[in-house]
């Protein structure tokens, strides 16, 4: 996905009051999350100037604005509208003067306003575009909280997904991130899955149809995002594929550059997928507080072995 966001987005996610918003304000496109506050350039400076910024007035701007007189102060918005600038925030509680407002609409610019201060909108911006701007793909599958751990669960259409899914959410066991497409961002060195919007907290279940986890379970069964650590790839059994038995050797998926621990399950009948999801949930935990069952089977057969050579001597 490309590192911008619409500004139209920006202002209903981040709550901004629209005073002025240009006719073409769901086109115009957020290219940084950094701010820019323009007291130099109402001085009359405009080096290094990044007009694709959003633009933010705090207190120290107002108050040099509003100390101009009204013919001084046109002048100077005339100037700073000059440039093709995104938008213009008014920060806290401050009126907006009538140039400005005149300018924005003959300029086509969108004045807004947020009732954070300049630091603590910048802090929310950065975090927010931090999201938005990482590296993102889609992939089919469902997203879920087993136990605290995030579970992607991948497999062809039909295979039974959202039926596993949802067998571990009515019993409590996990929580519904998305179902069928899992949005994927990488922030921090993380993986955060996430749902579309228009499907949020909606499944398929073949035979039923869509159904609303949060209205038919609570809000307790749902999750807005999660990180993904553990994927479970489901498959037709193949009588003919070695399978993994033991579990010593670790498997692993790669995503957006990311190893995650993978788990491939083959499905025919009379297995419990649901179970057996929920059972290699916390064998992941198990090994990731350092501890792997096979290991430590692994571990009394040689020590056994051992022992049956002493008898032997």
């Amino acid at each position: 996905m490309d590192n911008s966001i619409r500004l139209s987005q920006l202002i209903e996610d981040l709550e901004l009051e629209k005073i002025y918003v240009s006719d073409n304000y769901r086109k115009v496109e957020i290219v940084s999350g950094e701010i820019n506050r323009p007291g130099l350039q109402f001085i009359g400076y405009y080096k290094n100037f990044l007009p694709e910024r959003i633009q933010i007035i705090g207190e120290q701007e107002w108050e040099y604005l509003d100390d101009l007189k009204s013919e001084e102060r046109y002048k100077t918005m005339k100037m700073f509208f000059s440039y093709k600038i995104p938008a213009l925030v008014i920060s806290g509680n401050h009126w907006i003067h009538d140039e400005i407002i005149e300018l924005a609409r003959e300029r086509n610019i969108s004045i807004l306003k947020t009732k954070y201060s300049v630091s603590k909108f910048a802090s929310i911006l950065q975090n927010y575009t931090s999201v938005e701007f990482a590296p993102t793909i889609r992939r089919h599958g469902v997203l879920l909280d087993v136990y605290g751990v995030g579970v992607l669960i991948t497999g062809k259409s039909g295979i039974g997904k959202s039926e596993a899914a949802l067998d571990l959410i009515t019993k409590g066991a996990a929580k519904l991130i998305s179902d069928d497409s899992v949005i994927i961002r990488e922030v921090e060195n993380r993986l955060i899955g996430s749902s579309p919007r228009i499907t949020q907290y909606f499944m398929e279940i073949r035979g039923v149809g869509i159904i609303d986890i949060q209205k038919l379970f609570g809000i307790g069964y749902i999750m807005e995002e999660k990180e993904i650590e553990m994927v479970v790839h489901l498959e037709d059994w193949d009588s003919e594929e070695e399978y993994e038995r033991l579990g010593i050797e670790n498997d692993y998926e790669e995503i957006l550059g990311k190893k995650v621990a993978k788990y491939t399950l083959p499905i025919k009948p009379g297995r419990h997928i649901g179970l057996i999801i929920e059972v290699a949930t916390k064998n992941y935990k198990q090994k990731e507080m350092g501890y792997n069952a096979a290991d430590e089977l692994n571990k009394r057969i040689l020590e056994e072995s051992i022992e049956r050579r002493k008898k032997n001597k």
